[in-house]
């Protein structure tokens, strides 16, 4: 059971299936029987027990005296264990409701309508866990070079940095941030929040308005392609409006044809948003100039793009 086999379909959903019934969580820290498991999870007991068997197969657990069930070692670490090399927690949660809107894909191609609705809580914890997990590795680098030559306490606006893994590089070297995200995801990233961290959660929607500046820098990170040009427009302006006099903005994207996984990407969009997609240089140019923003770059850092503007 190595990390990377999640990535296999089979046993992502097979895995993630026995997530959702609560398999994990009824057996973190007791053993139980198929029938005391399947009446714990009020299930089927043949349907509990041929998934059980089949998790025991792959390690994920241990059949012990009395035909038993208990999670493995591996499972204990790999699910419970935060100081353990092989932890990964649940985040893998977010890639199997992926797979639960892709393979609507004939649907949506029809339609042109998202696969999906509104995230449930539980998938807006996956998400983060999983946003925070894939961020973690890069972030100290993207946060040093979005604010070099910005002041020493730049103000940052951090919009949809709900997870707090660049917030939290940012007000590490030194920044005072602010952290925009819609009020369920706040609330989570609130109770997350050490008292001394030098940033601010306001819960809201950018659509609806952006907190008051001025701001040194608005950092977008994975934002643009939630949303098409008529909202991705409405930002850059709103953006512009909240920083000071040659402030910064800061968008970490996929860009259509400047990376390899853009297009593919764009698809991923097209099954779990009503607008979103990937899109080109050229219109990041024209939406960003639009809203009054110069000296546009596009980099890479950390083997990810950014794309910066200076307020005119």
């Amino acid at each position: 059971m190595e990390k990377e086999s999640l990535q296999a379909p089979l046993e992502l959903l097979l895995v993630g299936g026995a997530v959702e019934a609560g398999i994990f969580k009824a057996l973190h820290q007791q053993t139980l029987g198929a029938l005391e498991l399947a009446q714990n999870l009020k299930a089927d007991r043949r349907a509990v027990w041929t998934v059980a068997e089949a998790l025991v197969s792959l390690d994920y657990l241990e059949r012990i005296e009395g035909n038993k069930y208990r999670l493995s070692s591996r499972a204990e670490e790999m699910f419970y264990r935060p100081d353990s090399v092989n932890y990964d927690g649940f985040a893998f949660m977010h890639s199997y409701g992926l797979i639960k809107s892709w393979i609507k894909l004939s649907q949506v191609i029809q339609s042109g309508r998202p696969a999906r609705d509104n995230r449930s809580t539980a998938e807006r914890r996956y998400f983060i866990e999983a946003m925070s997990r894939r961020a973690k590795d890069g972030a100290k680098a993207i946060a040093q070079f979005c604010l070099t030559g910005l002041p020493p306490e730049a103000r940052v606006l951090d919009i949809g940095g709900g997870p707090l893994v660049h917030a939290r590089a940012f007000a590490a070297l030194g920044a005072a941030v602010t952290v925009l995200d819609l009020p369920e995801v706040a609330a989570m990233a609130q109770s997350s929040l050490a008292p001394d961290e030098n940033i601010h959660l306001v819960a809201g929607d950018f659509t609806v308005g952006l907190p008051e500046g001025p701001f040194h820098l608005a950092f977008l990170g994975s934002i643009c392609h939630i949303y098409g040009e008529k909202e991705n427009r409405l930002l850059f302006k709103q953006v512009s409006a909240v920083l000071v006099p040659g402030g910064r903005i800061a968008a970490v994207d996929f860009v259509r044809d400047r990376h390899p996984f853009a297009a593919v990407f764009a698809v991923n969009m097209l099954v779990n948003t009503e607008t979103g997609g990937t899109w080109t240089w050229e219109e990041y140019v024209t939406w960003l100039t639009d809203a009054g923003f110069k000296d546009l770059e596009l980099k890479e850092v950390s083997d990810r793009h950014i794309i910066t503007a200076l307020r005119g």
